[in-house]
């Protein structure tokens, strides 16, 4: 069956992991995404080591559903390919800083004159209008900015640490894809095409302070920011006999039953835990019970005796344990495939299930430029037309040197 997306032709300048991550999820949706790469390729190529040069594992991930075109945009002959294949396209999507792909002439006003109903979306770090406007934006940047760095110096008091993860380009990435499936939706009621604009530093800051404003939200304010139940610091996964788990008793029904369990109903009479509102204002009395009352069974045991009284909790697991983790086995998350250039490797199916247009793997994250001419072929152009870009340099098909293989670590004794 065809994805949802089945039809809908993407021009994607994206680079790094904001944009590409929004991207991947509409190609996992069938969406035709035409990636158009500098010379040197996009940067996330190049984050961490693959069998191939710019074939990094994060962009082998991120790059899947989709090909690749090689342009040098500051060649004339280039942006005339971009907005060639505009005309065919119902999405343009970069997040370059809008004044630099307004030089090129790839700006929302010169796009709708060839694409009346094109939908322009872009990711910058901070909005256009304010005074960061005009400011690169990375990663690790926003986390700063956006106060995302300064939470776990709420929990213990340390200095402020960035979380370890791309979590400010995902999630500007998610809220991109967001924004262009409600833009189509729109064009398909009306007919009527539209630029958006997605900044990393207010997607952060309302992610963080949907629970974070928490007392200020009110006017006088009801308590401080932060929502305490979250930034104390005896929230954490609770040491077992063997391990570690997250176990969290909610309704004042799963406490009555977790300290049955045990084996200390008298708990459930101390006035500090009587009932859920009177539990919010003593989180951290009740946090340090739970990683005593934890320590005398195995996370196992505790696992099979959560279930049973159907009181939330899972296991902790690392990295390392995920892709053996039971449930992701049984649902075929994780697969093997034969990629045509780098070997075998390990790729994740989408999150998202469709019953009538479900995702699908169709293609793997591309070399760089190698699909360029029958991309143009495919939108009118000759070989000959072909050959005069290449001889320019407009377009291009980069090799790089094969780097040596990773040294295999010597078997264990």
């Amino acid at each position: 069956m065809p994805g949802a997306l089945e039809g809908v032709k993407i021009v994607d300048l994206t680079a790094v992991l904001l944009g590409p991550f929004a991207t991947q999820h509409m190609a996992d949706m069938g969406a035709d995404v035409i990636k158009i790469e500098p010379p040197e390729g996009d940067l996330l190529r190049n984050s961490g080591r693959g069998p191939s040069p710019k074939m990094g594992p994060i962009y082998v991930a991120a790059g899947r559903n989709k090909r690749s075109v090689c342009l040098d945009l500051k060649k004339p002959a280039a942006v005339a390919v971009v907005k060639r294949l505009v005309k065919d396209a119902d999405i343009f999507i970069h997040n370059s800083r809008p004044q630099a792909i307004e030089r090129l002439g790839l700006g929302y006003d010169d796009l709708k004159k060839i694409k009346p109903d094109i939908v322009y979306a872009y990711a910058l770090g901070y909005k256009r209008s304010g005074p960061y406007g005009h400011k690169p934006a990375f990663d690790d940047l926003v986390q700063g900015a956006s106060g995302a760095a300064s939470l776990q110096s709420r929990v213990d008091g340390g200095p402020p640490r960035f979380m370890p993860s791309l979590i400010a380009d995902k999630t500007t990435g998610l809220h991109l894809a967001m924004a262009v499936l409600a833009a189509l939706f729109h064009r398909q009621r009306t007919g009527e095409g539209q630029m958006i604009e997605v900044p990393m530093f207010e997607t952060l800051v309302s992610f963080w302070m949907t629970e974070h404003l928490f007392g200020e939200t009110f006017d006088p304010p009801t308590g401080a920011m932060g929502y305490d139940r979250i930034i104390n610091k005896y929230r954490h996964p609770f040491k077992t006999r063997d391990g570690y788990i997250c176990a969290l008793p909610y309704t004042d029904r799963h406490w009555l039953k977790f300290f049955e369990l045990a084996e200390r109903p008298d708990i459930a009479k101390d006035p500090r835990f009587s009932d859920g509102p009177t539990r919010a204002r003593h989180y951290s009395e009740l946090y340090q019970v739970l990683d005593t009352l934890l320590l005398n069974r195995t996370t196992e045991e505790w696992l099979d005796l959560f279930d049973k009284a159907d009181i939330p909790a899972m296991p902790v697991r690392t990295l390392e344990d995920i892709p053996r983790d039971p449930h992701l086995v049984a649902t075929g998350f994780f697969s093997e495939r034969e990629h045509p250039t780098e070997g075998r490797i390990t790729t994740m199916a989408s999150p998202l299930d469709f019953s009538a247009t479900p995702t699908s793997f169709r293609r793997h994250a591309p070399r760089l430029g190698i699909d360029g001419p029958d991309v143009l072929k495919a939108h009118g152009y000759t070989q000959a037309d072909i050959d005069r870009l290449m001889a320019e340099k407009a377009l291009l098909i980069p090799t790089f040197e094969q780097a040596a293989p990773p040294a295999q670590a010597p078997a264990a004794s």
